[in-house]
């Protein structure tokens, strides 16, 4: 987007905000650069399906991290952690692991930040198993928290429970495994195993600890240890536990998934000699910190694990979802056959014309909530200030800013984008756009009816300031590019200025924490409500 000295701004001294004095000048028209190779679909969102009987990850973009899938029948479902979203533990569909479509949202009560889920079937009923983390757990021993939780439903498209809390305080990461004797486990984080009743409603016996993971070898650095997101199946007699090792917040190759083997779930647990299965090379690969992998049968027969990781240089965006072919040897082990996963490959089966995705522009729906959006930290309430009218949102202000305000967040799933809206806002109310990674860290754009605000490392910019004058509706626009944002402002809809630009790869988990991504976000804080409309997405920019 070309803009010359004569789209600046003069920036006068102001008291934190930004207020309009000059006509609107035009923004130069957006060049679409379609140059990389993924496929276009709705709103320009990149399809992993080439159309050619190939697919390049991720197979779902945006931050989907830490998948687990079940295959029932011909049909392939997975969710994904959630953490502090709301509603969560969205449950999508494939029949080939490429194309994949949400069906909706199993959680909708808030319990705090929710981690790496579980989707079994098992006696005709389907669970999701996962952990909470309420939120005033945060800091400190942080894990010493979380608490195991299952819901349950008679079909994938039904109402699920409400949670039943299952314990197992301080564990998380819960993996389904029925064992040789026919009863039910769960695996948990740092090689823990605990026996289910026959329900899956309730904790059966003890928790004792089975494996030890594997000794990660001392040239190889990470973040720590870090055994979690274990994963089981049983297979020619044998049981294989896949497991997350390294933790995702150290180098780009320190996180990686490792197998295990044992003729009985009690153990002895047999590390591969062909660990790590999956791990980064170097800096240079395209993905990152690759973990928690489910292994799945394809609808061709092969096998293939489907796990999450960084895409190269974006942090700030979370972990998509990757797909990679995997062989079982002539010694029983797996072995990966992706590489780095730079370059197209073979897709598990061809369905041509099958859906994917969903999308993020046009009018507002009663069903966006879940897929397309979510609340970030909110309360139980969180549906009640929510009016949707003529593809219009209006939402009731809450809190003083934008960090307290629980925003209303989408998950982008291309490497560009822009994004527009109209806003509007009642008396009191002060609402805006943002790039949101979480309550404390955040920028973007804001107004009350009045002065324009910008915001910056979560706090307001005083320096420089403009006298903007914005009475009515305005629209505003970002850029996203490259981990630049830019933002944009107009009264038409039409003729866009400038008001601000940052680079904001370090809006992530390494700096942050919270293993969230950074999403645009819609917020009114104050007193009254804000509309939103028009919202327009392109992620072919």
């Amino acid at each position: 987007m070309a803009h010359t000295r004569r789209h600046a701004m003069t920036f006068a001294l102001g008291a934190g905000g930004l207020v309009l004095s000059a006509q609107f000048p035009a923004l130069a028209a957006s060049t679409v650069d379609r140059r990389g190779p993924w496929k276009r679909g709705q709103d320009g969102q990149r399809h992993a399906d080439l159309g050619d009987g190939r697919y390049l990850n991720p197979v779902i973009p945006g931050d989907h991290p830490d998948p687990t899938v079940l295959k029932d029948g011909a049909d392939y479902y997975a969710t994904f952690a959630s953490y502090e979203y709301y509603p969560g533990l969205v449950i999508w569909h494939s029949r080939d692991l490429v194309n994949w479509t949400p069906v909706g949202p199993a959680l909708h009560r808030p319990m705090g930040s929710v981690f790496a889920p579980e989707l079994v079937r098992h006696g005709g009923r389907y669970f999701i198993y996962f952990a909470a983390l309420p939120p005033q757990s945060a800091g400190g021993e942080w894990h010493r928290g979380f608490s195991v939780y299952v819901i349950h439903a008679e079909a994938i498209g039904k109402p699920w429970s409400e949670p039943v809390h299952l314990g197992l305080e301080g564990r998380y990461d819960p993996g389904h495994v029925v064992g040789e004797d026919g009863k039910r486990y769960l695996f948990l984080d740092d090689g823990y195993r605990v026996p289910l009743s026959d329900d899956g409603l309730a904790v059966a016996g003890p928790v004792r600890r089975v494996h030890g993971g594997w000794p990660i070898p001392d040239d190889m650095i990470n973040e720590g240890f870090s055994l979690d997101g274990p994963k089981l199946i049983r297979r020619d007699g044998w049981f294989y536990l896949f497991s997350a090792q390294g933790g995702i917040a150290g180098p780009a190759n320190g996180q990686m998934v490792v197998v295990a083997r044992s003729k009985s779930i009690d153990g002895p647990w047999e590390n591969s000699p062909h660990n790590p299965l999956v791990r980064a090379d170097a800096r240079d690969d395209p993905w990152w910190s690759r973990g928690h992998a489910t292994p799945v049968e394809g609808p061709d027969g092969r096998w293939w694990i489907i796990y999450s990781a960084f895409e190269k240089d974006l942090r700030s965006q979370g972990r998509p979802t990757v797909l990679e072919p995997i062989t079982w040897a002539a010694d029983g082990w797996p072995r990966a056959m992706g590489g780095i996963l730079a370059e197209p490959m073979a897709k598990p089966a061809d369905l041509p014309g099958a859906p994917n995705g969903h999308a993020l522009a046009g009018p507002f729906r009663a069903d966006d909530f879940g897929a397309r959006l979510a609340f970030f930290r909110p309360r139980a309430d969180y549906m009640s200030r929510v009016l949707l009218a003529d593809g219009a949102l209006t939402l009731k202000a809450r809190g003083k800013g934008p960090g307290d305000s629980s925003p209303i967040a989408m998950i982008p799933g291309d490497r560009r984008y822009e994004l527009t809206i109209g806003i509007e806002v009642e008396q009191g109310a002060e609402a805006g756009l943002l790039l949101f990674y979480n309550d404390a860290l955040f920028c973007g754009l804001a107004t009350d009816g009045t002065i324009l605000r910008r915001y910056k490392l979560g706090k307001p910019m005083v320096y420089p300031a403009l006298n903007l004058e914005v009475g009515g509706r305005i629209f505003v626009r970002m850029l996203f590019k490259d981990d630049i944002a830019q933002f944009f402002v107009s009264r038409d809809g039409k003729a866009w200025t400038r008001v601000m630009a940052m680079e904001v790869s370090g809006y992530n988990h390494n700096m942050a924490g919270g293993f969230l991504s950074l999403r645009p976000a819609l917020f009114a804080a104050g007193s009254g409500a804000a509309r939103f409309s028009e919202l327009h997405y392109d992620g072919a920019i």
